[in-house]
C-alpha cells in the first residue's frame, strides 16, 4: 500500500468537513479527513522508510492531509542538517496555518545556535507561512532558559499585512509576556507593534492563566 492509499484508508468524512471549515483557503475536495493522532502514528511508523523518503521528495502534494503527514514526518527526523534541508524544501509549499503549525522537529532542541540563524532567515521571509514558522520556532525554543531580550526584536522587525503572520506575532508576544514579563512589557508599553497585533497580543495574554490578575489589569490599560 502506498502512502496516499494509507491516508485514504484512514479517511473520516465528518472530520474532513470540520477541518475544511477551520482552513477556509483550502478547497473542501482537497481534504481526505485523517485525524491528527492517526497521521502521527503513521508518520512514526514509516519515518526512515524508502517510501517515506520518496514521499518527502514528491512535491507538491495534492491533499491537505499529505501536507500534514509531511510536516509530521519532518518533526520525527533525527539528523539536524537533513531536517533543515527538508524543511527548507517544504516551506514554499506550505499554504495554510495548520500544516505550518504541525511542524515541530524534535531535533531542533539540540541545535539552538544554528537554529537561531535559520529562525532569523525564516522570519524575514515575505512568504506568509515561512515567516509564521520562523516566529513560531522562536516562541517554541527561545522564551525559556535560552531567552535573551534582543530576541524580541525579531518579530518586531517583521512588517506584514498578512493575518496569519500578525496572529503569530500576537501569540508570540502573549507567550513572551507569560514567560518573560519584565523584558516583554517594555515592547507593549512602547507600542512598537501595529494596533491590531498589539491589541490581539494583550487579549491573548489576558486569557492566559500564567498572567497574574494585576498584570491583566495593567495590560487592559495599555489597549489602544
Amino acid at each position: 500500500m502506498n502512502i496516499k492509499e494509507e491516508l485514504l484508508a484512514l479517511q473520516d468524512i465528518s472530520y474532513a468537513d470540520f477541518q475544511a471549515k477551520l482552513t477556509p483557503n483550502i478547497p473542501r475536495e482537497l481534504f481526505i479527513g485523517v485525524r491528527v493522532p492517526e497521521a502521527r502514528k503513521l508518520a512514526k511508523r514509516i519515518v526512515g522508510e524508502p517510501e517515506a523518503y520518496k514521499f518527502l521528495k514528491d512535491l507538491p502534494h495534492k491533499y491537505y492531509d499529505e501536507n500534514m503527514l509531511h510536516g509530521l514526518l519532518l518533526s520525527e527526523m533525527k539528523d539536524y542538517d537533513h531536517c533543515i534541508a527538508a524543511v527548507d524544501e517544504f516551506l514554499p509549499y506550505v499554504d495554510n496555518w495548520a500544516v505550518c503549525d504541525i511542524m515541530s522537529p524534535k531535533i531542533f532542541k539540540k541545535n539552538k545556535t544554528a537554529l537561531l540563524e535559520k529562525i532569523k532567515e525564516w522570519s524575514a521571509s515575505e512568504k506568509t507561512y515561512t515567516c509564521r514558522f520562523g516566529i513560531e520556532m522562536l516562541m517554541s525554543y527561545f522564551l525559556d532558559d535560552d531567552f535573551k531580550p534582543e530576541y524580541l526584536e525579531i518579530p518586531v522587525s517583521v512588517y506584514s499585512e498578512e493575518y496569519y503572520v500578525q496572529m503569530m506575532i500576537a501569540w508570540f508576544f502573549a507567550t513572551a509576556l507569560a514567560k518573560q514579563w519584565d523584558a516583554t512589557i517594555k515592547y507593549i508599553e512602547s507600542h512598537c507593534l501595529n494596533t491590531q497585533t498589539h491589541n490581539r497580543a494583550i487579549q491573548k495574554a489576558r486569557e492566559s492563566n500564567r498572567i497574574t490578575p494585576k498584570q491583566k489589569e495593567y495590560l487592559k490599560a495599555l489597549k489602544r
